[in-house]
């Protein structure tokens, strides 16, 4: 890795991006974050046994068109870049004395990150069929004994995740950034080996 100080994790929701990215910060000794955590945007918008959906997130999802509800994404993302920045720019000095960061979520836009410097810092897009995502959401929001109206809002996430990463692999490829398959199933620790090679690789070219 040499002198890789911070290693961004991006894709829509629900490709697994935080437990790659546990996985790669136990392995390297890094700290971990998720954009997530930077300032609140409506969520999930299905129930858990440890969480109800509140009222307005429920709303957002029902009364928004999908280009509407990844226009709304999007524009919190853009909001959230100051702060990106300088988190990442606090992990990537080039003496290598602070820790290291793997920072992962969907807030990572492509436009954004390469822009940054290139020293200390790799990213790589996490990407998965829509069938995988879906398949998640609809476990994870207990799809088949869903009301009506939660089904909705359900659909309405997944159709706004797919068109997020339309998006985000459109503008990855256009800068010739590093984007990944992880598949349906494939283990963690082979899509984390895989990330570690395609930035070692990106870093000797």
């Amino acid at each position: 890795m040499g002198a890789m100080r911070v290693m961004l994790i991006g894709g829509t929701s629900n490709v697994g991006k935080s437990t790659v990215a546990r996985e790669l910060a136990d392995r390297l000794g890094f700290a971990y974050r998720s954009t997530d955590g930077l300032a609140r945007h409506p969520g999930r918008p299905w129930r858990t046994p440890e969480r109800e959906v509140p009222a307005h997130v429920t709303e957002h999802y029902a009364a928004l068109t999908v280009e509407e509800l990844t226009r709304s994404v999007l524009g919190h993302y853009q909001r959230l870049r100051p702060r990106v920045e300088e988190l990442i720019a606090a992990h990537a000095d080039e003496d290598g004395t602070g820790s290291g960061l793997v920072l992962e979520g969907s807030a990572l836009l492509p436009d954004h990150v390469a822009r940054l410097p290139g020293s200390g810092t790799g990213a790589v897009w996490l990407t998965a069929d829509v069938s995988v995502v879906r398949a998640r959401v609809y476990a994870a929001g207990q799809y088949d004994a869903a009301t009506p109206s939660e089904r909705l809002v359900m659909d309405k996430f997944v159709a706004r995740s797919e068109r997020f990463q339309s998006i985000v692999l459109d503008a990855v490829d256009r800068l010739g950034l590093t984007r990944l398959d992880v598949g349906d199933g494939r283990p963690v620790g082979e899509v984390a080996d895989a990330v570690l090679d395609a930035v070692d690789v990106r870093e000797r070219g």
